[in-house]
């Protein structure tokens, strides 16, 4: 393993079992877990798709274990992913904390992404978030930096600015969004994983409904990735539908 593997690794573990052993001590806020089952005609993260295009199946949790601070757990069916190594699904394990300041909301997350059938494939990210509403409509400006590791070929940066709005008088949120991904390159197999080509930009919209339980959306991403790089990177039309426990 590689040494800066190694100290990533060892990194992630501590953070993980300092949030785990906050856990017994918030019993309390236990009635807040929130368990989302959902499927999608594709997964699609900064406009890559991660399943060669295919459904999946997706079920994530979060069980805030302390004012302002949650442990988050998702798991997504893959099918052998071929930008991820053949692995048949991505489970991504972390920690939220958010904190309310004036009109605006701060967020740190860090998440540690496994790729279960495949091997050299997982990796770990930090990111803060910095959003502030007004009425019905939000706004988010994030940075997620994914620091030096083998396998993502060097490092990888990921900019990006959102906003939604709920369309008044209906169960509707329209939104937005545009990123950049750029980073070092080490390995130039290895990082176009997450960069085909370097780096590139992505956007896209999206309008959601929301009744009670129930969620569905139809989300339309694209990248600026010109052919022959842009394997699972054009133009896509997503639907989803969700039920949260």
């Amino acid at each position: 393993m590689h040494p800066t593997d190694r100290y990533c690794r060892l990194a992630w573990l501590g953070a993980f079992l300092l949030a785990v052993h906050a856990a017994p001590a918030a019993a309390q806020y236990a009635a807040g877990t929130t368990v989302t089952l959902e499927a999608a005609s594709d997964e699609r993260r900064r406009g890559l798709s991660w399943s060669d295009g295919d459904p999946v199946l997706r079920g994530a949790i979060s069980v805030p274990v302390a004012q302002g601070l949650s442990l988050d757990g998702a798991a997504t069916t893959l099918w052998g992913s071929d930008r991820h190594g053949g692995a048949d699904a991505v489970l991504d394990l972390g920690a939220t904390y958010g904190k309310d300041l004036g009109g605006f909301r701060l967020t740190a997350e860090g998440r540690y992404h496994l790729f279960p059938g495949a091997s050299h494939q997982h990796y770990g990210e930090v990111g803060a978030i910095a959003g502030f509403s007004l009425g019905p409509a939000s706004v988010d400006l994030g940075a997620r930096y994914a620091p030096r590791q083998s396998a993502i070929g060097g490092d990888n940066l990921y900019l990006s600015g959102s906003t939604a709005v709920g369309i008044p008088g209906t169960p509707f949120t329209l939104s937005g969004h545009v990123g950049r991904s750029t980073g070092d390159v080490r390995d130039p197999v290895r990082a176009a994983r997450l960069r085909p080509g370097g780096g590139y930009w992505d956007h896209g919209v999206a309008l959601d409904w929301y009744q009670g339980r129930w969620s569905a959306g139809l989300r339309y991403a694209d990248t600026d990735i010109d052919a022959p790089n842009s394997a699972h990177a054009g133009a896509s039309l997503i639907a989803r539908l969700g039920f949260t426990l």
